[in-house]
């Protein structure tokens, strides 16, 4: 089993789900603001910044970085 299979089944339902919306996306947009994956999850934007961390430290086809704070965490993400 590859590293990034093997980390993936680790995911929680939540993460999967998250990480699919930005594997989706990453193409069009590269900052993601946690209230708005939120909103479009429909999860709260401390849902998706609790478990960001978990893609973030991950080895995914995107990579995901912790980018800015104001009016809610900024993620920039890249495919």
């Amino acid at each position: 089993m590859s590293a990034t299979a093997a980390a993936s089944q680790a995911l929680t339902p939540k993460q999967h789900r998250i990480l699919e919306y930005l594997r989706e996306n990453a193409d069009e947009r590269t900052y993601f603001k946690s209230r708005l994956i939120g909103d479009e999850l429909d999860l709260s934007a401390k849902e998706v910044g609790a478990n960001m961390p978990a893609i973030e430290d991950g080895e995914f086809e995107v990579d995901v970085e912790r980018w800015g704070y104001s009016s809610s965490t900024t993620w920039k993400v890249e495919a």
